[in-house]
């Protein structure tokens, strides 16, 4: 196994990099057939969400990987390598399958504990089948992160420290007050209609708003989405679906605003969000000093971080910039904007009346919220799983030499007993079936304590080598290994949760 994990969150980069770098679709899809058309890379994955885009390969060369791995991400998402690789961090072998065991519990996300990164890690796992990017490793690798997060939180609290984006959005928005008190006979607008948005409009419903009005650019995914939230049983919400052309008069009417689309540019301007409240746009604010941005670091640093065991990150990010505090008057509309880039215009901060919370807010906010004591569980219970997974990982790597070897086996003895046979034709049935038994058991008794032996050495620390051994000691055909192992890969029951 040589697993490797290039890439950036919140945590290594400030909101305005991550904005930038985010992925569409269709990028996400050519960025993981470059990633295999590039030497280093057997398979690949593309984990890419509001707060994190990584790039997951099988590698064959390490400092290699890093630097292809490193260029495509700038490449498609189209911010300079210079400027880019401040930001990025790397892991390597157990390292990387410790990471995205912790990014599944929802140890690693803006909101500690929350549960929805497990749909995106399922999501990240369908593109990487669909598209036949995903392997052996990745497929072992990523159904078993999503087992892992399942079992985080049905064993432990952490649902008790972590929330929704969503929710969470919710609690700012309502600046300390109750959000179910605060929402309750609201008018949301929802623009958007994928699982964010989704998300989004269930939970206002249950949060207590009176109407959900549900936009999309697809009409029909909206109407779909309303018909999901009328079939609830734990909410009497009103709601009703329009055209993104109506969004405009739809602001005259909203509340709250939940903005979550894969658009690339804004979706509400500042000037349409002051035209919808009828007020003027405030003159902007003389512009904050910017933290200085540290010098770019270079690829081959990472590299040597990673090797040396010193880090296994990029430097800490520069602070964010903060905004100029919003109104303290009365919010006559509440924007929570999810989408990365973002949906709502920054601008509209300074538009008396408007309350805005969005990704950056969001990750200031969430920086102070509190650990729950489940969270120390999780982290025994990841650990635990790197260690189970890393062995079972090793165990496969010797299984196609043990079957090669039993296959060879097998065919000694069948050639012998055919010999067998032009020595002695006159040998019956009975004759013949028991000499072919006796021979094939002492076989298998000679083969059996070496075998077993080897599976269990070869699951523990540093026990790679044991196959090449055995490979050596028997002078099994390289091909015939390589072939069982294809034959593994291809089986059509493989790789499916």
């Amino acid at each position: 196994m040589s697993l490797l994990v290039v890439g950036l969150s919140h945590r290594s980069a400030p909101v305005s990099v991550l904005e930038r770098a985010s992925l569409a679709a269709d990028t996400q899809a050519k960025l993981l057939q470059d990633t295999l058309a590039a030497e280093p890379a057997t398979e690949a994955a593309v984990l890419a969400t509001c707060n994190r885009i990584e790039l997951y390969a099988d590698v064959d060369k390490f400092h290699a990987g890093v630097a292809e791995l490193s260029t495509l991400l700038a490449q498609h998402s189209g911010v300079g390598l210079d400027e880019l690789t401040p930001y990025l961090y790397v892991h390597y072998e157990d390292r990387a399958v410790h990471h995205l065991f912790s990014v599944a519990c929802g140890l690693d996300s803006m909101v500690v504990g929350e549960g929805q990164i497990l749909g995106q890690i399922k999501d990240a796992l369908a593109r990487g089948q669909e598209l036949h990017t995903a392997g052996r490793l990745l497929n072992d690798l990523f159904q078993q992160a999503l087992r892992v997060g399942k079992r985080a939180h049905s064993e432990t609290g952490i649902d008790r420290a972590g929330q929704s984006l969503v929710s969470f959005g919710l609690q700012q928005l309502a600046a300390g007050a109750d959000p179910g008190l605060w929402a309750r006979g609201k008018r949301a607008l929802v623009i958007g209609a994928g699982s964010m948005s989704s998300l989004a409009a269930a939970t206002l419903a249950r949060t207590g708003v009176a109407e959900i009005v549900v936009a999309n650019r697809t009409r029909s995914r909206a109407d779909r989405l309303v018909e999901i939230l009328q079939q609830g049983d734990d909410t009497t919400v009103r709601a009703h679906a329009v055209e993104m052309s109506a969004v405009g008069d739809e602001l005259t009417r909203a509340d709250v605003v939940v903005s979550c689309t894969g658009s690339t540019g804004l979706v509400l301007t500042a000037d349409a969000l002051a035209d919808a409240l009828g007020v003027t746009l405030d003159a902007p604010a003389e512009a904050p000093a910017v933290t200085a941005i540290p010098a770019p670091a270079d690829v081959d640093q990472h590299a040597a971080w990673v090797e040396n065991g010193s880090a296994t990150s990029a430097p800490e990010a520069p602070r964010r910039v903060k905004l100029p505090a919003q109104s303290t008057g009365p919010v006559k509309l509440a924007l929570l904007d999810l989408a990365m880039p973002r949906d709502i215009d920054g601008a509209a901060h300074r538009i008396d009346g408007v309350r805005l919370v969005d990704i950056e807010s969001l990750a200031d906010a969430s920086a102070d919220a509190p650990m729950a004591a489940d969270v120390d569980q999780v982290r025994t219970i990841v650990a635990d799983e790197v260690a189970a997974f890393g062995a079972a990982q090793r165990a496969a790597h010797v299984a196609p030499t043990v079957v090669a070897l039993r296959t060879m086996a097998a065919d000694v003895v069948a050639g012998e007993i055919a010999r067998l046979d032009g020595r002695l034709p006159d040998l019956d049935e009975k004759q013949r079936a028991e000499i072919t038994q006796t021979v094939r058991r002492v076989v298998d008794k000679l083969l059996h304590a070496p075998t077993v032996r080897v599976k269990q050495l070869a699951s523990e620390p540093g026990g790679a080598g044991y196959a090449d051994a055995l490979r050596e000691l028997f002078d099994l055909d390289p091909q015939t290994v390589a072939a069982v192992s294809r034959a593994d890969l291809n089986d059509p029951n493989r790789g499916r949760s």
